[in-house]
Protein backbone atom coordinates (compact mmCIF):
# COMPACT_ATOMS: atom_id res chain seq x y z
CA UNK A 1 0.00 0.00 0.00
CA UNK A 2 1.52 3.87 -0.86
CA UNK A 3 1.76 5.75 2.27
CA UNK A 4 0.29 9.42 1.81
CA UNK A 5 3.60 11.14 1.23
CA UNK A 6 4.51 8.35 -1.52
CA UNK A 7 0.81 9.73 -3.05
CA UNK A 8 1.95 13.16 -2.50
CA UNK A 9 4.67 13.23 -4.48
CA UNK A 10 3.35 11.29 -7.43
CA UNK A 11 0.45 13.63 -7.63
CA UNK A 12 3.22 16.70 -7.89
CA UNK A 13 5.14 14.58 -10.56
CA UNK A 14 2.10 14.24 -12.56
CA UNK A 15 1.71 18.00 -12.38
CA UNK A 16 4.96 18.23 -13.25
CA UNK A 17 4.53 16.44 -16.50
CA UNK A 18 1.34 18.12 -17.39
CA UNK A 19 3.07 21.35 -16.94
CA UNK A 20 1.25 22.85 -13.85
CA UNK A 21 4.68 22.38 -11.45
CA UNK A 22 7.94 23.18 -12.71
CA UNK A 23 10.38 20.45 -12.12
CA UNK A 24 12.66 22.22 -9.43
CA UNK A 25 9.28 23.01 -7.49
CA UNK A 26 8.26 19.55 -7.16
CA UNK A 27 11.43 17.90 -6.14
CA UNK A 28 11.38 20.73 -3.29
CA UNK A 29 8.02 19.99 -2.06
CA UNK A 30 8.59 16.51 -2.09
CA UNK A 31 11.89 16.95 -0.01
CA UNK A 32 9.62 19.17 2.60
CA UNK A 33 6.80 16.17 2.70
CA UNK A 34 9.97 14.08 3.26
CA UNK A 35 9.62 11.34 1.21
CA UNK A 36 11.99 8.26 2.05
CA UNK A 37 15.16 8.16 -0.19
CA UNK A 38 14.61 6.04 -3.36
CA UNK A 39 10.71 5.97 -4.16
CA UNK A 40 10.19 5.21 -7.20
CA UNK A 41 7.45 7.57 -8.99
CA UNK A 42 5.22 7.00 -12.08
CA UNK A 43 4.37 10.00 -14.12
CA UNK A 44 2.60 10.79 -16.74
CA UNK A 45 4.16 9.72 -19.52
CA UNK A 46 4.61 6.39 -17.81
CA UNK A 47 8.56 6.28 -17.21
CA UNK A 48 9.18 5.23 -13.84
CA UNK A 49 11.61 7.64 -11.59
CA UNK A 50 13.63 6.70 -8.72
CA UNK A 51 13.41 9.91 -6.57
CA UNK A 52 16.18 10.33 -4.22
CA UNK A 53 14.72 12.71 -1.09
CA UNK A 54 16.22 13.82 2.09
CA UNK A 55 14.08 12.08 5.01
CA UNK A 56 12.60 15.16 7.20
CA UNK A 57 15.02 16.57 9.57
CA UNK A 58 13.84 15.42 13.75
CA UNK A 59 12.63 17.40 16.40
CA UNK A 60 13.34 15.34 19.57
CA UNK A 61 10.81 16.05 22.19
CA UNK A 62 9.47 14.83 25.45
CA UNK A 63 6.26 14.77 27.26
CA UNK A 64 4.44 13.15 30.35
CA UNK A 65 1.47 11.52 31.69
CA UNK A 66 -1.95 13.57 31.36
CA UNK A 67 -4.42 15.31 29.56
CA UNK A 68 -2.18 18.52 29.50
CA UNK A 69 -0.28 17.20 26.99
CA UNK A 70 -3.12 16.57 24.74
CA UNK A 71 -1.90 19.57 22.41
CA UNK A 72 1.27 17.60 21.40
CA UNK A 73 -0.87 14.56 20.73
CA UNK A 74 -3.20 16.49 18.81
CA UNK A 75 -0.16 18.12 16.72
CA UNK A 76 1.28 14.40 16.00
CA UNK A 77 -1.43 12.93 14.66
CA UNK A 78 -2.98 15.31 12.61
CA UNK A 79 0.79 15.56 11.19
CA UNK A 80 1.15 19.62 12.23
CA UNK A 81 5.23 18.88 12.50
CA UNK A 82 5.43 17.36 9.12
CA UNK A 83 3.37 20.26 8.26
CA UNK A 84 6.28 22.53 8.96
CA UNK A 85 9.07 20.43 7.41
CA UNK A 86 9.67 18.53 10.72
CA UNK A 87 9.37 14.73 11.53
CA UNK A 88 9.38 13.96 15.41
CA UNK A 89 11.20 11.81 17.86
CA UNK A 90 9.09 11.20 21.01
CA UNK A 91 10.48 10.43 24.76
CA UNK A 92 7.81 10.08 27.56
CA UNK A 93 8.76 10.60 31.07
CA UNK A 94 7.17 10.30 34.29
CA UNK A 95 8.09 13.52 36.03
CA UNK A 96 9.57 17.00 34.74
CA UNK A 97 12.58 16.28 36.63
CA UNK A 98 13.10 13.77 34.46
CA UNK A 99 12.74 15.51 31.05
CA UNK A 100 15.08 18.96 33.28
CA UNK A 101 17.83 15.94 33.39
CA UNK A 102 17.31 14.79 29.61
CA UNK A 103 17.31 18.80 28.50
CA UNK A 104 20.26 19.47 30.05
CA UNK A 105 21.99 16.47 28.74
CA UNK A 106 21.03 17.53 25.14
CA UNK A 107 19.38 14.90 24.56
CA UNK A 108 16.17 16.49 23.69
CA UNK A 109 15.52 19.95 21.85
CA UNK A 110 12.42 20.79 23.95
CA UNK A 111 9.60 19.40 26.23
CA UNK A 112 6.59 19.97 28.05
CA UNK A 113 6.92 20.73 32.29
CA UNK A 114 5.47 22.47 35.02
CA UNK A 115 6.91 26.33 35.76
CA UNK A 116 9.11 24.89 39.16
CA UNK A 117 10.77 21.80 37.21
CA UNK A 118 11.66 24.85 34.57
CA UNK A 119 12.53 27.03 37.47
CA UNK A 120 14.81 24.59 39.33
CA UNK A 121 16.69 23.92 36.05
CA UNK A 122 17.41 28.05 35.37
CA UNK A 123 18.06 28.69 38.87
CA UNK A 124 21.06 26.12 38.43
CA UNK A 125 21.92 27.36 34.94
CA UNK A 126 20.21 25.24 32.30
CA UNK A 127 20.42 26.96 29.10
CA UNK A 128 17.03 26.88 28.01
CA UNK A 129 14.00 29.31 28.35
CA UNK A 130 9.83 29.07 27.94
CA UNK A 131 9.09 28.83 24.10
CA UNK A 132 5.36 28.51 24.89
CA UNK A 133 2.40 27.93 27.49
CA UNK A 134 0.86 24.61 26.81
CA UNK A 135 -2.23 24.75 29.42
CA UNK A 136 -4.15 26.01 32.56
CA UNK A 137 -5.86 23.22 34.12
CA UNK A 138 -6.86 22.43 37.69
CA UNK A 139 -4.95 20.70 39.75
CA UNK A 140 -5.76 18.84 43.28
CA UNK A 141 -4.67 16.65 46.18
CA UNK A 142 -7.48 13.91 46.43
CA UNK A 143 -7.95 11.08 49.43
CA UNK A 144 -10.11 8.30 50.12
CA UNK A 145 -9.58 9.01 54.14
CA UNK A 146 -12.38 10.65 55.54
CA UNK A 147 -10.55 11.40 58.37
CA UNK A 148 -8.29 13.71 56.36
CA UNK A 149 -10.08 17.13 55.80
CA UNK A 150 -7.50 19.31 55.99
CA UNK A 151 -3.75 19.21 55.95
CA UNK A 152 -3.44 19.35 59.38
CA UNK A 153 -5.15 15.95 59.75
CA UNK A 154 -2.44 13.97 58.12
CA UNK A 155 -0.33 11.71 60.73
CA UNK A 156 3.64 10.03 60.40
CA UNK A 157 2.09 6.41 58.64
CA UNK A 158 -0.02 8.57 55.56
CA UNK A 159 1.73 9.06 51.82
CA UNK A 160 1.13 11.70 49.66
CA UNK A 161 1.84 10.94 46.22
CA UNK A 162 2.89 13.19 43.52
CA UNK A 163 5.51 13.24 40.03
CA UNK A 164 8.51 14.36 42.03
CA UNK A 165 9.91 17.00 44.70
CA UNK A 166 10.00 20.20 42.77
CA UNK A 167 7.13 19.24 40.67
CA UNK A 168 4.54 21.82 39.98
CA UNK A 169 2.22 19.07 42.35
CA UNK A 170 4.99 19.32 45.13
CA UNK A 171 5.24 22.96 44.98
CA UNK A 172 1.43 23.35 45.16
CA UNK A 173 1.59 21.18 48.01
CA UNK A 174 3.81 23.26 49.89
CA UNK A 175 2.03 26.80 48.96
CA UNK A 176 -0.54 25.13 51.03
CA UNK A 177 0.97 23.43 54.03
CA UNK A 178 2.56 27.04 53.93
CA UNK A 179 -0.95 28.51 54.31
CA UNK A 180 -2.56 25.98 56.75
CA UNK A 181 0.44 24.97 58.47
CA UNK A 182 2.92 27.79 58.86
CA UNK A 183 5.43 25.89 57.23
CA UNK A 184 6.02 25.46 53.44
CA UNK A 185 8.18 22.22 53.64
CA UNK A 186 6.10 20.35 56.89
CA UNK A 187 4.73 17.30 54.61
CA UNK A 188 7.61 17.04 52.52
CA UNK A 189 8.55 13.71 54.53
CA UNK A 190 5.28 12.51 53.73
CA UNK A 191 6.09 12.83 50.02
CA UNK A 192 6.31 9.47 47.77
CA UNK A 193 8.03 10.27 43.91
CA UNK A 194 5.43 8.31 41.52
CA UNK A 195 3.91 8.52 37.81
CA UNK A 196 0.37 9.78 38.27
CA UNK A 197 -0.99 6.69 36.15
CA UNK A 198 0.78 4.52 39.16
CA UNK A 199 -0.84 6.82 41.57
CA UNK A 200 -4.04 7.11 40.68
CA UNK A 201 -4.65 3.42 40.53
CA UNK A 202 -2.98 2.62 44.07
CA UNK A 203 -5.35 5.46 45.56
CA UNK A 204 -8.52 4.34 43.90
CA UNK A 205 -7.14 1.06 45.37
CA UNK A 206 -6.82 1.93 48.38
CA UNK A 207 -3.06 0.92 48.37
CA UNK A 208 -0.10 2.49 50.11
CA UNK A 209 -0.43 5.73 49.12
CA UNK A 210 -3.04 7.73 51.29
CA UNK A 211 -3.73 10.67 48.88
CA UNK A 212 -2.48 11.84 45.17
CA UNK A 213 -1.93 15.67 43.83
CA UNK A 214 -2.38 15.14 40.46
CA UNK A 215 -3.80 16.67 37.21
CA UNK A 216 -6.33 15.77 34.39
CA UNK A 217 -7.82 12.96 34.13
CA UNK A 218 -6.56 11.91 37.04
CA UNK A 219 -7.89 14.18 39.09
CA UNK A 220 -11.72 13.60 37.40
CA UNK A 221 -11.19 10.21 37.65
CA UNK A 222 -10.72 10.29 41.05
CA UNK A 223 -12.74 12.81 41.75
CA UNK A 224 -15.88 10.95 40.50
CA UNK A 225 -15.02 7.45 42.34
CA UNK A 226 -16.55 6.77 45.41
CA UNK A 227 -15.80 7.89 48.59
CA UNK A 228 -12.63 9.97 47.45
CA UNK A 229 -13.33 13.81 47.84
CA UNK A 230 -10.68 16.94 47.62
CA UNK A 231 -8.26 18.35 49.91
CA UNK A 232 -5.86 21.17 48.29
CA UNK A 233 -7.40 22.71 45.13
CA UNK A 234 -4.55 23.61 42.80
CA UNK A 235 -5.54 27.58 42.41
CA UNK A 236 -6.80 28.01 45.88
CA UNK A 237 -3.43 27.14 47.00
CA UNK A 238 -1.87 29.26 44.23
CA UNK A 239 -4.25 32.24 44.54
CA UNK A 240 -5.78 32.56 41.48
CA UNK A 241 -4.86 30.77 37.92
CA UNK A 242 -1.94 29.75 36.40
CA UNK A 243 -0.05 27.89 33.35
CA UNK A 244 -0.14 24.12 34.25
CA UNK A 245 2.43 23.02 31.79
CA UNK A 246 5.35 25.17 29.49
CA UNK A 247 7.41 24.21 26.51
CA UNK A 248 10.28 24.76 26.87
CA UNK A 249 13.19 24.94 24.56
CA UNK A 250 17.13 24.73 25.29
CA UNK A 251 19.20 27.60 23.88
CA UNK A 252 21.32 25.92 21.31
CA UNK A 253 18.17 24.32 19.84
CA UNK A 254 16.83 28.31 19.65
CA UNK A 255 19.57 29.93 18.49
CA UNK A 256 21.07 26.95 16.10
CA UNK A 257 18.38 25.89 14.35
CA UNK A 258 15.28 28.65 14.19
CA UNK A 259 13.42 26.72 11.40
CA UNK A 260 12.91 24.05 13.93
CA UNK A 261 12.23 26.24 16.66
CA UNK A 262 9.74 27.88 14.51
CA UNK A 263 7.63 24.44 13.47
CA UNK A 264 7.58 23.40 16.82
CA UNK A 265 6.03 26.70 18.59
CA UNK A 266 3.76 26.51 14.69
CA UNK A 267 2.60 23.29 15.55
CA UNK A 268 2.08 23.83 19.02
CA UNK A 269 -0.24 26.61 18.16
CA UNK A 270 -2.03 25.12 15.40
CA UNK A 271 -3.31 22.02 18.38
CA UNK A 272 -4.46 24.19 20.83
CA UNK A 273 -6.38 26.24 18.23
CA UNK A 274 -7.46 22.69 16.81
CA UNK A 275 -8.84 21.57 20.60
CA UNK A 276 -10.43 25.16 21.09
CA UNK A 277 -11.84 24.97 17.93
CA UNK A 278 -12.92 21.34 17.15
CA UNK A 279 -13.54 19.72 20.71
CA UNK A 280 -16.12 16.82 19.33
CA UNK A 281 -12.88 15.91 16.38
CA UNK A 282 -9.87 16.53 19.42
CA UNK A 283 -11.82 14.25 22.17
CA UNK A 284 -11.90 11.66 19.17
CA UNK A 285 -8.38 11.64 18.16
CA UNK A 286 -7.59 11.92 22.17
CA UNK A 287 -9.69 8.89 23.28
CA UNK A 288 -7.49 5.99 22.38
CA UNK A 289 -4.24 7.63 23.85
CA UNK A 290 -5.44 8.16 27.09
CA UNK A 291 -7.56 5.20 27.19
CA UNK A 292 -10.81 7.09 27.30
CA UNK A 293 -14.31 6.78 25.81
CA UNK A 294 -15.13 9.69 23.36
CA UNK A 295 -17.60 11.69 25.43
CA UNK A 296 -15.37 11.26 28.79
CA UNK A 297 -12.74 12.40 27.05
CA UNK A 298 -15.01 15.48 25.41
CA UNK A 299 -16.15 16.43 29.34
CA UNK A 300 -12.75 16.39 30.14
CA UNK A 301 -11.22 19.06 27.86
CA UNK A 302 -14.46 21.24 28.61
CA UNK A 303 -13.88 20.77 32.41
CA UNK A 304 -14.35 23.82 34.43
CA UNK A 305 -11.23 25.41 34.74
CA UNK A 306 -9.46 23.75 32.04
CA UNK A 307 -7.82 26.22 29.55
CA UNK A 308 -5.26 25.18 26.53
CA UNK A 309 -3.75 28.98 26.21
CA UNK A 310 -0.47 29.37 24.45
CA UNK A 311 -0.47 32.53 26.89
CA UNK A 312 1.70 32.44 29.93
CA UNK A 313 -0.41 32.84 33.15
CA UNK A 314 0.74 33.15 36.57
CA UNK A 315 4.57 32.30 35.16
CA UNK A 316 6.26 34.88 37.45
CA UNK A 317 4.48 34.24 40.54
CA UNK A 318 6.09 30.19 41.58
CA UNK A 319 9.88 31.78 41.97
CA UNK A 320 9.48 33.94 45.04
CA UNK A 321 7.47 31.73 46.74
CA UNK A 322 10.67 28.27 45.56
CA UNK A 323 13.08 30.75 46.69
CA UNK A 324 11.27 32.00 50.29
CA UNK A 325 10.91 27.82 50.96
CA UNK A 326 14.29 27.07 49.36
CA UNK A 327 14.04 25.17 46.65
CA UNK A 328 15.62 27.75 44.80
CA UNK A 329 18.32 30.59 45.05
CA UNK A 330 17.37 33.07 42.77
CA UNK A 331 14.33 34.86 41.50
CA UNK A 332 13.91 36.02 37.78
CA UNK A 333 12.58 40.21 37.73
CA UNK A 334 11.62 40.05 34.17
CA UNK A 335 9.81 37.29 32.17
CA UNK A 336 12.34 37.97 29.38
CA UNK A 337 14.63 36.30 31.60
CA UNK A 338 12.50 32.96 31.46
CA UNK A 339 10.99 33.24 27.90
CA UNK A 340 11.85 33.27 24.57
CA UNK A 341 11.39 36.69 22.35
CA UNK A 342 7.80 34.93 20.78
CA UNK A 343 6.37 34.71 24.34
CA UNK A 344 8.09 38.08 26.05
CA UNK A 345 6.13 39.62 22.75
CA UNK A 346 3.02 37.94 23.65
CA UNK A 347 2.51 38.59 27.33
CA UNK A 348 3.94 42.58 26.59
CA UNK A 349 5.41 45.68 28.38
CA UNK A 350 5.27 45.80 32.09
CA UNK A 351 1.89 46.86 33.67
CA UNK A 352 0.26 45.53 30.61
CA UNK A 353 -2.77 43.06 31.60
CA UNK A 354 -1.39 40.09 30.31
CA UNK A 355 1.88 41.09 32.54
CA UNK A 356 -0.08 41.27 35.51
CA UNK A 357 -1.30 37.90 35.24
CA UNK A 358 2.06 36.55 35.57
CA UNK A 359 2.40 38.03 39.34
CA UNK A 360 1.16 35.84 42.01
CA UNK A 361 -1.86 37.65 43.86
Amino acid sequence: MKSKRQKIIELLWKARDAGMLPAVASILLASVLGAVVGVSIIGVSGITRDVVVPELPTLRLAVQYGLGYAPLTIADELGYFERYGYQVEWTQFGSGGAIREALIAGELDAGAMGVPPFLIGWDKGAPWKIASGVCVMPLGLQTYDDGIQTLADFGEDDRIAYPSPGSIQHILLSMAAGKQLGDPTALDHLGVAMAHPDAAALLLSRGEVTAHFTSPPYLMQELSAEGVHQVVDGFDAFGGPFTFLVAVATEEFHDDNPAGYAAFTLALADAVAFINDQPEQASALLAESFELDVVTTAQYLTWPGVNYTTTLYGAMGFAPFMQEAGYIGRVPYTVSEIAWPNVVAAVGRDGSPIAEMQVRH
